[in-house]
């Protein structure tokens, strides 16, 4: 019975040794394993991470064109607002001429636009009762042979006149004379503002 005993321990023996070195071969697959994987786990988590910045960037930088924009677009508005108002004070300081100057002006600017020498002189009730009469006068003189009157008609605009020969009227008033200068002269004069 000992030599029975002795070869089952003999394979026992082998046998412990085979599952042992069975058991380390599987730890050392089972380690190289986990290295691979946690290798790949950490590239992974890596490129997890660069994306995350990436993207984090990406929506920062966005943001802040955005932002950009709409300090350029508030800008403008304000550079517009200051242009419109340059234009709107252009309009005032016109109406708000010294008297003499101001008919001057008027006188001018019918004797620049009449065609005949003979039309009316179309004014505002304000500029009709106060220069009326100069106005007219004054054009006349400017204009060789000027036959103009004064109408009896006013007309509802701030400041300027309209000369009427039968059914045609040219418009001369200051507010259409800003308008159209301000299509030829605004960005001029936003280059003077803002330079």
């Amino acid at each position: 019975m000992k030599g029975t005993e002795k070869i089952i321990a003999h394979i026992q023996a082998d046998a412990k040794d085979q599952a042992d070195a069975i058991l380390a071969q599987a730890e050392q697959q089972c380690a190289s394993i986990r290295e691979e994987f946690e290798k790949k786990a950490g590239d992974l988590y890596g490129e997890k991470i660069r994306a995350g910045v990436k993207a984090c960037q990406d929506q920062l930088d966005s943001q802040q064109r955005i932002e950009q924009m709409e300090a350029k677009k508030s800008l403008l508005a304000v550079k517009q607002e200051m242009v419109a108002r340059s234009f709107d004070l252009a309009q005032e300081k016109i109406q708000q001429l010294p008297q003499e100057q101001y008919v001057d002006f008027l006188a001018k600017l019918a004797a620049n636009a009449s065609v005949s020498g003979d039309e009316e002189i179309i004014l505002n009730a304000r500029d009709r009762a106060a220069l009326g009469e100069q106005v007219v006068k004054a054009a006349n003189e400017k204009r060789k042979g000027g036959k103009m009157s004064l109408s009896a008609d006013t007309g509802n605009f701030d400041g300027g006149l309209l000369l009427r020969r039968g059914n045609v009227e040219v418009n001369c008033t200051v507010e259409l004379l800003v308008e159209l200068c301000r299509g030829d002269m605004a960005a001029e004069l936003a280059g003077l503002l803002f330079e």
